[in-house]
């Protein structure tokens, strides 16, 4: 990492939100993760859900190794300015400021296809044990 980082607010950040310009925050640091989209193992809608905010959690969540950790100092840009969460989170939210791919189109139908999906799968398996069960 650079010896003289330079600082973000959580607004500089949110504007880059499209694959084409991907930047993410990690315990306080930003990673302009753009050119990592086509090689991350979880594919790239993985980290454009995430794109222009805060993916803290979810990077912890999956348990990323020291490997991963290295590997994020290649796309470190600067820290952020904590102070500068204040009232961003709702704009964040705003169907206008989604993650976009390159063509401009919002990522999260493709969430809710992943909801539905699973919701269907769970439902065939329950009518699958259902149905034997009856038999």
């Amino acid at each position: 990492m650079g010896e003289e980082s330079k600082v973000f607010t959580y607004s500089d950040v949110s504007a880059h939100r499209t694959s084409d310009d991907c930047w993410i925050i990690i315990n306080g640091k930003v990673f302009n993760v753009t050119s990592y989209l086509n090689e991350h193992p979880g594919g790239d809608e993985v980290i454009l859900g995430q794109a222009g905010g805060d993916a803290s959690e979810e990077f912890e969540d999956v348990g990323h190794g020291s490997a991963a950790r290295l590997m994020l100092d290649e796309f470190y840009v600067g820290e952020i300015d904590p102070n500068s969460k204040v009232g961003v989170e709702g704009a964040m939210d705003s169907p206008s400021s989604l993650a976009k791919d390159s063509k401009g189109k919002s990522k999260e139908p493709t969430k809710f296809f992943h909801f539905l999906l699973a919701l269907g799968i769970v439902g065939l398996a329950l009518g699958i044990i259902l149905f034997n069960f009856s038999s």
